[in-house]
């Protein structure tokens, strides 16, 4: 989860900083206000981009050698190439260098935090007792906006320490170089993790055959509904929740000239009663069904901008801050069951490329668009309401995946990998000696880890 934040603290850092600074300090040239910050969305976009072919690289390495590597080179990556985005000229000193390089950063960014997500959820999935894996996964997910939230306190402190022309012009980057700071800290926690047992097993069934049943490919063709159930479920939660984060600061700034330090203030409130929420629902995922409470979600995000973009324009701090934060309540409905319904819905000799293939994907077409899309919706109609059907139809679609659902709740995922086994004629995980050193280093024999 430590880990979880640092990643996120920095991706989502890139989000709030192409809200803010990005479109005047690396597209000055821009027409309007509105065109410049389009810019830097794009920019944003290709961290996007590149998330789908990190997830399915470190997918097949994760699936192959292990959750516990992956996490450790992720963490580096994105850790670096953080630290080099606060270190760019801007374009008035180095013209379109300043752009392109910065393009180059943000695609290494999103290619780490492409595998980042699969193996941190996955750890604690596969530890996890089958009564209460959407609680305990839930808690990585809950990583994501505590990672938001250091990343928006970090721009809150700096801005509301300089003056605006010194902000603008330098007091952003201190937030991308204290990124080296906490990669340390992530770093040293990711090298005492352990694998799960019941990875350890099918690592070992799948050596014993030596049969390459992993990786993308593999999950494409034994299990292609998965893949686009998952991207259903996603896509509605990734559009819902960009829309919050990063379209809001645009609606706010642009529209109403709201003050920047407010607009933060509001985000961070936010995004601390986010991660309080978060684990409750998986709590409640496990009680009631993962079904229902996905459900739930994909409704309440359809409601929320037909209300929530009326009470931004009252301008009232109290009744925005309400405002933003009912809309991350509503999408911790769909967030925090997902790593549990996710991971049962593949085995584990490809769960890792499964989630990271369905969860990445969707990125593409919900999460980075969403931003550029609500912008060009803002700017072409002058209204909310445009925005407000956006999000409507896309709830819709995640609400229909999540009727397509077999309910998984307390599923067992030793039995999810036997009925693979039986399925397509391959060796049951747990039925054959564990290769050499691979018992150890979970510190348990195959027999314990199934006892």
């Amino acid at each position: 989860m430590v880990g979880t934040v640092v990643e996120w603290y920095e991706f989502f850092l890139y989000a709030t900083a192409a809200s803010l600074v990005f479109g005047k300090f690396f597209f000055p040239n821009a027409n309007t206000a509105l065109d410049g910050i389009i810019a830097a969305f794009i920019t944003y976009a290709v961290g996007f981009v590149a998330r789908p072919l990190g997830g399915i690289v470190f997918g097949h390495i994760g699936d192959k050698l292990g959750r516990k590597h992956t996490l450790q080179v992720t963490i580096i990556l994105v850790g670096v190439s953080t630290f080099l985005m606060g270190c760019l000229p801007g374009f008035n000193t180095v013209g379109y260098l300043a752009p392109a390089l910065l393009v180059v950063l943000r695609f290494v960014q999103g290619f780490a935090v492409g595998g980042e997500w699969g193996g941190a959820v996955l750890l604690v999935a596969e530890q996890s007792p089958d009564k209460s894996r959407a609680f305990w996964a839930s808690w990585p997910q809950a990583a994501v906006p505590v990672g938001n939230l250091l990343a928006t306190l970090v721009l809150l402190v700096t801005a509301a320490v300089l003056p605006n022309d010194q902000f603008l012009s330098w007091g952003w980057r201190i937030a991308f170089w204290l990124s080296a700071v906490i990669v340390v800290v992530g770093y040293y926690i990711r090298t005492h993790v352990t694998e799960a047992p019941i990875f350890l097993e099918a690592r070992a069934a799948v050596e014993a055959e030596k049969a390459k049943s992993y990786g993308v490919r593999e999950v494409i063709r034994r299990y292609p509904k998965g893949v686009l159930q998952a991207m259903g479920l996603r896509f509605a939660e990734n559009i819902l929740y960009y829309i919050i984060v990063s379209f809001t600061i645009v609606y706010l700034s642009t529209v109403h000239k709201y003050d920047t330090k407010q607009l933060l203030l509001a985000l961070l409130i936010a995004h601390a009663v986010h991660f309080a929420v978060i684990p409750q629902v998986g709590r409640l995922a496990d009680r009631i069904g993962r079904k229902p409470v996905y459900f739930i979600g994909a409704v309440l995000g359809a409601s929320w901008a037909f209300f929530a973009f009326p009470l931004f324009d009252t301008l009232n701090p109290a009744v925005i801050v309400f405002a933003v934060t009912i809309g991350l309540c509503f999408h911790a409905f769909m967030y925090a069951g997902q790593p549990a319904i996710m991971a049962e819905m593949f085995p584990t000799r490809m769960r890792y490329s499964g989630v990271s293939l369905g969860y990445q994907v969707t990125s593409i077409l919900a999460g980075s668009l969403a931003p550029i899309i609500a912008v060009a919706l803002l700017q072409a109609y002058g209204s909310w309401i445009p925005v407000a059907l956006y999000i409507l139809a896309a709830c819709i679609i995640t609400a229909i995946t999540v009727l397509t659902l077999k309910e998984t709740k307390g599923a067992s995922l030793r039995r999810i990998d036997a009925d693979d086994a039986e399925r397509f004629g391959l060796a049951v995980p747990g039925t054959v000696p564990a290769a050499a050193g691979v018992g150890s280093a979970a510190g348990t024999t195959t027999a314990t880890a199934r006892r």
